[in-house]
């Protein structure tokens, strides 16, 4: 689908219902199928996402806690948004949504895909639960809440102190020039210095991130809302990452590298650094998680901040409520006052390593880097993540430019054309 505008009217208009019943046999086309005590669920937890385990089992207790109303649990991966629009083509959508408030979705409370819960938040007693940052983030520019908050999401960097002990490298890099100097030690011993999925979304982050090195934020909204990279700080934080990818700071050929890639580079000590998020974070190994540490991405001279950066979202997994939902209301409030509760929260935070946009007093005591990454405060400057003000037409764009820019020897010239002709038609 092109473009908000063309999602729109796809969306809410009768005509694009024959085009869904071909696709009838999809999963989650069956969901009005069900009769009225069933509560339909659509997730992405469920198969290997993390906290999948933790979410079944939770699901199991609230079907014990309620023996009248069934549950039943659709399941998708990344594919989750275009089969819920599918089906809501079909009238024939899930009650709840489980996910992200990105691409695709940023246009569907506004379309009417699903309901502003603001109203249901406040009856409920829900919104105390809530960190302010993260209601602020689910909240729309007309004070629409779109979702329930959930699951939040640090992502700093993560170094490998003994691969860097073993290349003499004496400290955590904290500037460029020091990240520079340590990628050519790692590199004469073997190891690949910053592992990155420069084919996919954690590269266009991490290529997100290094650009705002000389940007405000409000800075930083303008460029990514409008694709106008043309700007003092914009030119110099694109000259900076391609001064860093040309000096060998990145894997080889890190523009064919995924997310799992990286992930298994630095989980096998194969790489020294990488910028992960906390889903990340709670898969490395106890061997070298023992000797990692986690902190921002190295600053450059005349930088808009003051100390290394990283990325923090609230916005990584929410409750939607559908059109139909609304019409299962009381199953809906049973459902999200249960996933709602300290001690289903402090489940996902203690069994799985999550980041929550609730409050609790709960810490990640089993998976170390999390908790260090929940620690590090004021050590950090925070940047902006980009996905609440690209353009959803420009969002898949963008990543196949992440792609061109981790080439080494494309200029910063032809980094910033190819951003900007990401949202050309956006």
């Amino acid at each position: 689908m092109p473009s908000t505008m063309s999602r729109r009217g796809f969306l809410a208009a009768g005509g694009g219902l024959a085009a869904a019943s071909a696709l009838s046999g999809c999963s989650a086309l069956a969901a009005a199928d069900d009769d009225p005590g069933t509560l339909v669920v659509h997730s992405q937890l469920g198969t290997t996402a993390p906290g999948s385990p933790t979410y079944l089992s939770a699901l199991d207790r609230f079907r014990k806690e309620n023996p009248g109303l069934k549950v039943r649990n659709l399941v998708n991966g990344d594919d989750l948004a275009q089969v819920y629009e599918t089906s809501r083509l079909a009238r024939k959508e899930p009650d709840v949504v489980m996910v992200n408030l990105y691409d695709k979705t940023l246009a569907w409370t506004d379309v009417g895909a699903t309901v502003d819960v603001k109203g249901y938040l406040d009856d409920w007693g829900l919104r105390e639960r809530v960190l302010p940052v993260a209601l602020d983030a689910w909240t729309d520019g007309k004070g629409r809440v779109r979702a329930f908050p959930y699951f939040a999401t640090n992502w700093p960097i993560a170094c490998n102190r003994a691969l860097l002990d073993k290349a003499g490298v004496d400290r955590v890099p904290a500037t460029g020039d020091e990240l520079i100097a340590a990628a050519g030690k790692l590199r004469r011993k073997g190891i690949a210095p910053v592992t990155v999925g420069g084919n996919d979304w954690t590269g266009q982050k991490l290529l997100a991130q290094i650009i705002q090195t000389f940007l405000t934020e409000d800075e930083a909204r303008h460029v990514y809302a409008t694709g106008d990279f043309g700007g003092r700080g914009a030119r110099q934080g694109l000259e900076y990452f391609v001064e860093l990818r040309d000096a060998g700071v990145f894997a080889d050929k890190a523009q064919g590298l995924t997310s799992d890639s990286m992930t298994t580079q630095f989980n096998t000590q194969a790489a020294a650094m990488q910028s992960a998020m906390s889903s990340a974070l709670a898969k490395v190994p106890a061997e070298v998680a023992r000797h990692t540490d986690v902190g921002g991405w190295p600053l450059a001279p005349g930088a808009a901040h003051d100390k290394p950066t990283i990325l923090r979202t609230y916005t990584l997994i929410g409750f939607w409520i559908s059109p139909n939902g609304t019409k299962k209301i009381d199953a809906v409030e049973k459902f999200l006052r249960f996933m709602y509760r300290q001690d289903t929260v402090s489940r996902f935070i203690k069994e799985a390593g999550r980041d929550m946009a609730l409050r609790s007093d709960t810490v990640s005591s089993d998976f170390p880097l999390v908790a260090a990454a929940q620690r590090l405060g004021g050590d950090v400057s925070q940047v902006l993540l980009p996905d609440l003000f690209v353009p959803p037409a420009a969002t898949q764009p963008l990543i196949t430019a992440t792609s061109t820019s981790f080439t080494r020897g494309t200029s910063a010239a032809k980094v910033r054309s190819v951003l900007e002709a990401a949202y050309r038609g956006a």
